[in-house]
């Protein structure tokens, strides 16, 4: 649960500006373009620092390591709301992301090291709702609580959560010897280099990493422009956008909510196949939907697909090495980033020239193909 908040906290940070940034504009009177660097600068950081993370972890406790980096961004995230100038916001900004980097691949990793294979893809699907609900906030938190109290009072009480999640690790590494415990020897950073190269030489480890990004820059270079693409196909407000797309994350937590019952019903193959086809189902019904109220059940449909199947690529990074699994897990969700990083542009470049359609048909090919590669491999392997 406390890992939870501080990935709650962690993945709130990420879209939480968002909304803000006509509010961050006027107050240091530019523009909302140039505004942006405050979004640029944390993803950048958020993503980039979780290639270093995993042998740091692995050498000096995975919990210790959360811990201190919790507490470090509870500071740096509150700096943001009392920065005076758009640079040191944007400087606030990607220092918070750095540190804020650490949390969800090590928690990943810690979970993955204190719990067995046959019981983890639940556990995580549990810890997994605080990043799902944490999604959620921070888009709400970002306009809601932005435009009530104003975007520097959000970033306080962000910067709040993560100083109540600090507390509680810090509670629980004092007081369970378990959170303290040396790793065992084959979970031991023998260094970077080696880490790496262990992760890396692993083929199955590969399979999973190519999947992840694969999953990634399809998924969300697709999402990215579904509330673009209801605002001019149906000229919705974006109130009403911002909430279909929020129905993605109620698909998550649906996941969330039964992912116990769905692993013992479908199995780990089973799992990836079907949210695949979720996926491709809800992609195909953006495409050829003629009016809007489909969209928020086909929005829905596609979190809850999406979470199937990155739960699975979620289970097997924390078991494709376990060797130097603070390492492997840092790789699969830097791959994340970088995927989406690489699908967004690309989908700009399509939804630019030929509209959200061909996106959204060609997604809900590659989503079903992925999974089905995705469980063949899995199958090959067991």
């Amino acid at each position: 649960m406390l890992l939870a908040i501080a990935g709650f906290a962690s993945q709130a940070q990420v879209r939480v500006t968002d909304s803000l940034l006509p509010q961050i504009a006027a107050d240091f009177a530019i523009s909302v373009g140039l505004a942006a660097v405050v979004v640029a600068g944390y993803v950048i950081a958020h993503g980039s620092t979780q290639l270093l993370i995993g042998p740091i972890g692995d050498r000096f406790g995975k919990y210790l390591t959360i811990t201190l980096m919790a507490l470090l961004s509870a500071v740096l995230v509150m700096v943001c709301g009392l920065a005076q100038s758009l640079w040191q916001l944007a400087g606030a900004r990607f220092l918070a992301g750095a540190s804020a980097g650490w949390v969800i691949p090590l928690s990943m990793a810690y979970v993955g090291d204190v719990t067995p294979y046959e019981r983890r893809q639940p556990v995580l699907g549990r810890y997994m709702a605080g990043q799902i609900a944490g999604q959620l906030f921070g888009q709400a938190a970002g306009g809601v609580l932005g435009d009530r109290f104003g975007w520097r009072n959000v970033f306080i009480l962000l910067g709040g959560l993560f100083a109540l999640a600090a507390a509680g690790l810090l509670l629980e590494l004092i007081a369970n010897p378990r959170t303290r415990a040396p790793g065992r020897p084959e979970e031991t950073s023998r260094g970077f280099v080696a880490d790496y190269a262990a992760v890396l030489s692993s083929p199955w480890a590969r399979v999973v990493i190519l999947a992840v990004f694969v999953e990634a820059a399809v998924g969300w270079g697709a999402f990215a422009y579904v509330g673009a693409d209801l605002n001019q196909r149906f000229a919705l407000s974006f109130t009403a956008v911002g909430l279909i797309v929020g129905t993605f994350g109620i698909g998550g937590l649906l996941y969330a909510g039964s992912v116990q019952e769905l692993v013992n019903l479908l199995g780990q193959k089973g799992l990836a196949m079907s949210g695949g086809i979720l996926c491709g189902v809800g992609y195909l019904t953006l495409a050829v939907g003629a009016a809007w109220w489909l969209a928020p059940a086909a929005v829905m449909m596609i979190g809850l697909g999406f979470y199937a199947l990155h739960n699975t690529l979620q289970t097997n990074a924390t078991q494709m090495t376990p060797q130097a699994r603070g390492t492997a897990v840092a790789i699969f969700s830097s791959a994340i980033y970088l995927g989406q990083a690489a699908g967004v542009a690309t989908g700009a470049v399509v939804f630019d020239r030929l509209g959200a359609v061909p996106l959204f048909v060609a997604t809900a090919a590659i989503l079903p193909a992925l999974a089905w590669w995705f469980a063949r491999e899995l199958e090959r392997r067991s």
